[in-house]
């Protein structure tokens, strides 16, 4: 079965050669015997000029002789009904038609005969190579010939297409057995290099898919050990002592572990959703306001509007603020400002700040920055669902440190349309 699609091919290929080459044969034979007729006519008409039915023996014997000489021929003349009339050279036997065979072997040789409007009969038997006739060569060994040389270059040509076939097929049979690593090889510029291209592209898709999943769920494992230990320990103290301190713990270990859940769906089905639609027109400025009236943070800026899913958006200037009251120091502000055909949401906070090295790890998914214990809380997934919710907005988030300390993470948008 491996080699089906090249066996296909390349005997598709031959097949065409053979009837081609049947049809060529076929024409060529037709065309001879077309050919052949009108030979034979116009010899015919020009042995009747030459031999006149009213032209006497002698004149006859003459004009046999010349034709002897310029063709070195045996020739002779025969009666309709087969007796001899005149002869010039070695005898010849009577022959009422043309006879392309051989007579025998050895000293007898290829026979010629035409019948003259007056019913006699001329034979003649040509010395050497001569032949009344036209010139003849075999088509078919000159067909089999160009089938021959055009099926062995035919084959290198083949069996390198569907080469390439074969070895992205075992690429695939290889990625599907699990090394997701693999990429098979983009050779040439055709449409099975834009296959085994459009497979790279989406075997890569599915690596990251698979590698950040996994890493959700090793990382995910491990932080919810804390609250549901924390969890354990104060049901059971509550149980033997029940006190309103450790119920507001039960209910705070509650509240995070529902927080860390959510959060891991909403990544879940980000890193599924390849765009969230052409969205609405919102107001950022008054959505960012109501977050920060909940969260106590002080918002300034101007009326801006950008497009997007109103929840997911919430969404980004909720897990800000919440970071920045978490792990910095207030005074914690937030701000909408345009900047030409760019809108820019900014929170800043007045804590120690992120050192330069890890501005990018911060929006890795429960990465802890150095110095910070798990006492903080958060570091979750916060900042990664921030620059998921921005991506799928068309939008960038980065993390700058303001001259005075603190630090301060600035979202730019593209403009709405109002």
């Amino acid at each position: 079965m491996r080699n089906s699609l090249f066996l296909k091919i390349y005997l598709t290929l031959l097949a065409t050669l053979v009837v081609v080459a049947l049809a060529s044969a076929v024409f060529v034979r037709l065309s001879h015997v077309e050919e052949d007729r009108g030979w034979r006519a116009r010899r015919d008409a020009f042995l009747a000029a030459m031999l006149p039915a009213d032209a006497d023996m002698q004149e006859t014997r003459i004009v046999l002789a010349r034709l002897h000489e310029a063709f070195d021929a045996d020739i002779a003349i025969f009666s309709a009904d087969g007796d001899p009339l005149a002869s010039v050279g070695a005898s010849l036997p009577f022959a009422s038609s043309d006879d392309r065979g051989d007579f025998g072997r050895g000293e007898h040789r290829r026979l010629l005969s035409a019948r003259l409007p007056d019913g006699r009969v001329v034979v003649a038997r040509p010395g050497g190579d001569f032949y009344f006739g036209p010139p003849r060569a075999n088509p078919l060994v000159w067909l089999a010939l160009i089938a021959g040389v055009t099926g062995l270059v035919a084959w290198p040509v083949v069996r390198h297409l569907t080469g390439r076939l074969e070895r992205l097929r075992r690429g695939v049979e290889l990625w599907g057995g699990g090394d997701l690593t693999l990429r098979v090889p983009v050779e040439g510029r055709d449409e099975v290099a834009a296959v085994a291209a459009s497979f790279n592209r989406a075997a890569a898709r599915i690596e990251g898919l698979v590698a950040s999943h996994r890493s959700l769920l090793a990382n995910a494992s491990h932080e919810l050990r804390s609250p549901l230990a924390r969890l354990r320990m104060a049901s059971e103290l509550y149980e033997v002592a029940p006190s309103e301190a450790r119920r507001r713990e039960i209910l705070r270990n509650l509240s995070e572990l529902d927080d860390l859940v959510e959060e891991i769906l909403l990544a879940s089905r980000l890193d599924h959703a390849d765009t969230i639609g052409p969205g609405d027109n919102i107001d950022l400025l008054a959505l960012v306001a109501e977050e920060g009236a909940r969260y106590g943070v002080e918002v300034t800026g101007e009326t801006a509007t950008v497009k997007g899913d109103a929840r997911l958006l919430a969404r980004l200037v909720r897990n800000l603020m919440q970071n920045a009251l978490r792990h910095g120091a207030p005074p914690v502000c937030a701000g909408v400002h345009r900047h030409g055909g760019m809108v820019e949401l900014a929170v800043r906070d007045h804590g120690p700040g992120i050192a330069d090295a890890e501005r990018e790890r911060v929006f890795e998914p429960f990465y802890r920055p150095s110095g910070r214990s798990e006492q903080t809380g958060g570091w979750g997934l916060g900042l990664a669902l921030v620059r998921q919710i921005a991506q799928h907005h068309g939008a960038m988030v980065r993390q700058e440190t303001p001259a005075d300390g603190g630090a301060r993470f600035i979202v730019t948008f593209k403009t709405g349309r109002d």
